[in-house]
């Protein structure tokens, strides 16, 4: 089972690293158009700007220059990594001979996930019915439910072991979804500061 349990893992990380890798270098365009430099500016002043930058320039012809679809454009990107990986996780959770200790890990990580995936929706919904009526109540309603996402991101990785082979794929992929949620929420926050 050991061995199983292992070549699982490896198979696991290979995928990572080729979608991982494969990604990084299809996300960033060849020319420097006005769009992507407006994202590489907006990117600048995020926590991780170039996760930011290498997660959404690929998007720069929908983005153009507008902080609203940059904003927007980052909670698509960061849910679609979320539930991504909650669906490896999901598979590994199944794979046999993981400790019980892992297991328990795994399985809070998924409810911290799920959760993390409703709030980044329910985000994104507000995004696309903000007026200028409802503004400020709609943006702090998205900041909030953001926030919340990304603590749910940082809980789920604190439960894994750094030591142990399925704490460090799942580490790893969950700080970068943490990550990525900072970056989505710093461009929240200055999509806001536009119209405060």
């Amino acid at each position: 089972m050991e061995s199983s349990s292992s070549k699982y893992l490896l198979i696991l990380l290979a995928i990572f690293y080729h979608i991982n890798s494969s990604s990084a270098s299809r996300n960033v365009p060849s020319k420097i158009t006005a769009s992507t430099e407006f994202i590489k500016t907006s990117c600048s002043s995020t926590t991780y700007p170039t996760l930011c930058y290498k997660s959404l320039a690929r998007h720069a012809s929908l983005i153009q220059t507008s902080p609203k679809l940059l904003a927007h454009a980052s909670l698509n990107v960061t849910l679609a990594m979320a539930k991504s990986t909650s669906a490896v996780m999901l598979k590994m959770s199944k794979s046999p001979g993981m400790k019980p200790r892992e297991a328990d890990a795994m399985q809070d990580c998924l409810e911290e996930l799920s959760d993390s995936v409703d709030e980044l929706r329910k985000s994104i919904g507000e995004m696309g019915l903000i007026k200028a009526s409802n503004f400020e109540l709609t943006m702090n309603d998205i900041q909030t439910w953001v926030s919340a996402a990304l603590t749910d991101d940082t809980t789920c990785s604190d439960g894994f072991e750094k030591n142990t082979v399925n704490g460090k794929v799942v580490r790893g992929q969950i700080v970068k979804i943490a990550h990525m949620t900072s970056n989505a929420l710093a461009l929240i926050n200055s999509y806001a500061s536009l119209h405060a």
